[in-house]
């Protein structure tokens, strides 16, 4: 094989739905994991490694399957354009956001990224018009934000601004994913050299963010933050959160698509908010109220409804 969109051996085989359920608890645990690398590692630190590690990881797969990666410096530079919004600024703003609020708030906070995506291609791309549905699930994506920040509690509900962290980071998917369509759509960038190609343009990013974030602030690059002690299990869940929850997760992305389509492999977005808030409340004793549960119904009710009309859209991962 040399298109990069299928996996070696047994997983190409495997049921598609399967393949599905794993990219959805993949994904969901994604903000468990970042949780649990915060116990030791610094937020940029954790951005990081996750690219670095996912761009190792998708490196050694995208030469296991003879994949060729872009040889012209322009789609390098729209990819790195792309890449910004896709991989440093969201991976960068989840674990900063998990800082201040719950694994399982942020979690529920990026499923507004279908909806961003939707605005920011009315925004961005020309073809894409107004309509009643789209108008309708945007504004139902505000207001299950507002539902899950509960602005009106004063101190009692949620942080603010780690929950506008959050939004950030799903909405800069509704970024990269509008300008993934308009920047490199007449480009060929087939299968797995796509997700390549942002990681390693990604690494840059954060890792230049981490020096000068350290430099700010007086302390080492690799230096510990927390209790030396939870370091093992820290830098274990960011090993995962690259290996798997990065590198692997785009390669069952790419077997569902192949399978099913786009269009129906990107339902597994309503799945990763229940994962998320489910490890967050068993593995860490999280408490998500009433308002957030309610909120976050009405952001997944608002990407089920733009997106059930038959039409492609990209995966938005945590």
């Amino acid at each position: 094989m040399t298109d990069g969109t299928r996996s070696a051996g047994r997983m190409g085989r495997m049921p598609w739905q399967v393949l599905w359920i794993g990219l959805a608890v993949i994904w969901g645990s994604s903000f468990l994991l970042m949780k649990l690398g915060l116990e030791a590692l610094h937020p940029m630190q954790i951005a990081t490694l996750r690219i670095g590690i996912a761009a190792i990881t998708l490196l050694a797969l995208a030469a296991a399957t003879r994949t060729r990666l872009p040889r012209d410096g322009g789609t390098w530079g729209l990819l790195a354009i792309c890449s910004f919004f896709l991989t440093a600024l969201p991976f960068t703003a989840f674990v900063v956001a998990e800082t201040r609020i719950s694994s399982g708030l942020t979690g529920l906070a990026n499923a507004f990224s279908p909806v961003a995506t939707v605005l920011f291609a009315l925004l961005l791309l020309p073809s894409d018009r107004l309509t009643p549905r789209k108008l309708l699930s945007v504004l139902l994506g505000f207001v299950g934000v507002v539902l899950i920040a509960q602005p009106w509690t004063s101190g009692q509900g949620p942080d603010l601004l780690g929950i506008a962290i959050a939004v950030l980071g799903a909405t800069s998917y509704g970024v990269g994913w509008t300008l993934n369509r308009r920047l490199l759509g007449q480009r060929e960038v087939p299968g797995l050299a796509h997700p390549t190609a942002l990681m390693v343009t990604g690494l840059p990013m954060t890792l230049v963010a981490l020096l000068v974030w350290a430099g700010a602030e007086g302390w080492s690059p690799v230096a510990t933050h927390g209790a030396p002690d939870a370091l093992p299990l820290a830098l274990v869940a960011v090993v995962l959160l690259g290996v798997i929850g990065t590198g692997v997760a785009y390669v069952l992305q790419f077997e569902v698509v192949r399978a099913v389509g786009p269009t129906v492999a990107a339902t597994v977005t309503y799945l990763i908010p229940i994962v998320a808030v489910s490890l967050g409340v068993v593995v860490l004793g999280e408490e998500v109220g009433p308002w957030q549960l309610a909120g976050a119904a009405i952001v997944i009710g608002a990407g089920v409804l733009v997106q059930s009309k038959p039409r492609s859209r990209a995966l938005q991962p945590a």
